[in-house]
């Protein structure tokens, strides 16, 4: 909570130091647009510059019959600045003795460029601090224009009424911006999250608004109309719009909607999107959707910090849903680790003598050729995937022992899982798959619980409390005597039936003489007293064993 606190106190300030700047400007906006003397309007705005962030000025041109002329000169002069700054019309980045980064900024007007301020710092700077040197740069051009003009005649009176009529409008829009951070700063300071920023870029632009994540699952809806059910494009759709709006770094027209990208680094949060059916968006309406973009990625930046840190303290994600977890937590550590996890899903666990981290790696292969999309751990002595289809298993196993050299691997797939408050009991079916699998005939191989008949048919009599009553009544007799004689009868029975009753072939499986397997029997009729003959008698024990072996291998609560 301390740290949370701690975080938006921080973009409270931030968004503090912006209004107090923007403020500022607004009065040096009508201080410069009295002044007339040219180098008293440089020397001002160049006072500014540090106070707009971590900037410094280093330079200031001002144009004169199309040539760009350092004013006032410099002693010494950066080398090569003057022929930068002309080949780049007064506008662009330059490079600086002793400075990591340099810009130019042009001093625009009505009439253009009138000059050029030459700005340095030992870092790149914040966006909001390019934007208010952005705006520094325009008012201290507007009154570049209205000194020059002074300047050069009174006979320019209609030119100086339309300057400062752009100063006026230069001031409103200042004003119209100073409440985009007035609002949008509060809805972030009291923590009102990607819920609240929403609902302040509704208010400011008077259109519903919509944040969704990186896989297009809406997160928060502001203002009427919200579709129901939500539209979700497809993965290669949305793939192909964040590469649009990466591409484009500016609002993006969309069918209907204006869209930024969220993105506070290298790293895509998700989207905020003005809907616009009527193609009406302004200039101050977008200046709230650019910077609402900013404060919900500080915002969502935030909240993944917090991801991050849970996954730090508790168990890795896959040991929470085996044993069981909330749908919402789930969803938000799932998505930091680039996983989408709503929807369907399946359980795949593998097992093998082989090395843990060789079948890992050749886990994530197979779901790379298989197109499967999936979080990956381990759980149980055992390799986890969560994965969004469910994998045929006769080619899953196929293509991953092609991979790896160890014998043998036993594959088990649970049902489908519509939410992970549910993962829970996937598990618990992916691993009766598993080992009732190893405990085969075939124990190199793939089960999946939803193709294991017989089996469900015990797990839903199991449920109900009968399928214990069942077992004992047939194998009790055998399982006191190996829990007491440590001995391995019930194996040997269900190996024996599930062979068909072939000596040769149950001793094989069992790894015995054929003398051993036939005292067990001997022994087994002695003990339980049944005819290993009567068919009757064969298919009850058989439903028995399988059953015993069912029950082994269901997870205790």
């Amino acid at each position: 909570m301390n740290q949370q606190l701690s975080s938006y106190l921080i973009v409270g300030g931030l968004a503090h130091a912006q209004l107090t700047s923007l403020r500022g400007l607004c009065a040096l906006s009508v201080t410069l647009s009295s002044e007339h003397e040219v180098v008293e309007i440089l020397r001002t705005a160049g006072a500014a510059v540090p106070s707009l962030g971590s900037c410094r000025m280093l330079a200031s041109y001002r144009r004169v019959d199309g040539e760009y002329q350092q004013y006032p000169r410099a002693r010494p002069a950066q080398p090569g600045l003057d022929e930068q700054v002309s080949a780049q019309d007064g506008e662009g980045s330059v490079k600086l003795a002793d400075e990591k980064w340099g810009w130019a900024f042009a001093l625009g007007s009505l009439s253009g460029a009138v000059g050029s301020l030459i700005v340095g710092s030992d870092r790149a700077p914040r966006p909001d601090e390019i934007t208010l040197l952005e705006v520094l740069a325009q008012v201290t051009g507007a009154a570049l224009a209205n000194a020059n003009t002074h300047e050069r005649s009174s006979t320019h009176a209609t030119e100086l009424t339309e300057i400062n009529e752009h100063l006026v409008a230069t001031v409103s829009r200042l004003e119209r911006q100073t409440r985009v951070l007035e609002v949008l700063s509060g809805a972030a300071a009291y923590g009102q999250g990607e819920q609240g920023i929403a609902d302040a870029v509704a208010q400011l632009t008077d259109l519903p608004v919509a944040v969704e994540d990186p896989f297009g699952n809406l997160r928060a809806w502001s203002g009427p109309g919200r579709p129901d059910p939500y539209p979700k494009a497809t993965p290669e759709q949305r793939d192909r719009l964040l590469r649009r709006l990466a591409t484009h770094n500016a609002p993006l027209r969309v069918r209907g909607r204006v869209i930024m990208l969220v993105k506070p680094r290298a790293e895509v949060l998700g989207t905020l999107a003005l809907i616009d059916t009527d193609d009406r968006v302004a200039e101050a309406q977008l200046f709230a959707l650019v910077y609402g973009s900013t404060m919900l990625a500080l915002e969502l930046a935030h909240q993944r910090n917090l991801a991050e840190i849970e996954l730090r303290l508790r168990r890795d994600l896959v040991d929470d849903l085996a044993s069981g977890t909330d749908n919402d937590s789930a969803y938000a550590r799932a998505e930091a680790l680039g996983h989408d996890l709503r929807g369907p899903h399946y359980v795949v666990l593998v097992h093998s003598a082989g090395r843990a981290d060789a079948i890992g790696e050749a886990v994530s292969r197979v779901a790379s050729a298989l197109s499967l999309q999936a979080i990956q751990g381990r759980h149980g002595g055992m390799i986890v995937m969560i994965t969004d289809r469910r994998p045929d298993p006769v080619r899953f196993h196929h293509t991953l022992r092609e991979d790896v050299d160890a014998m043998p691997v036993a594959v088990g797939i649970s049902g489908r899982c519509e939410q992970p408050s549910e993962f829970a009991r996937s598990f618990a079916d992916a691993r009766r798959a598993v080992h009732l699998r190893r405990r085969s005939r075939t124990p190199d191989g793939a089960t999946a619980f939803d193709e294991l008949g017989f089996y469900r048919l015990v797990d839903a009599a199991h449920a109900e409390g009968q399928v214990e009553n069942f077992v004992h009544e047939w194998l009790g007799a055998l399982m006191d005597y190996d829990h007491n004689r440590h001995s391995d009868l019930v194996y040997t029975l269900a190996q024996y039936l599930e062979c068909g009753g072939n000596y040769d072939e149950s001793a094989a499986v069992l790894h015995i003489h054929r003398s051993t397997l036939r005292y067990r029997l001997g022994r087994i009729r002695e003990l339980t007293g049944f005819d290993l003959r009567d068919m009757n008698i064969r298919f009850n024990l058989q439903a028995a064993t399988r059953a015993w072996q069912f029950l082994s291998v269901v997870p205790q609560p």
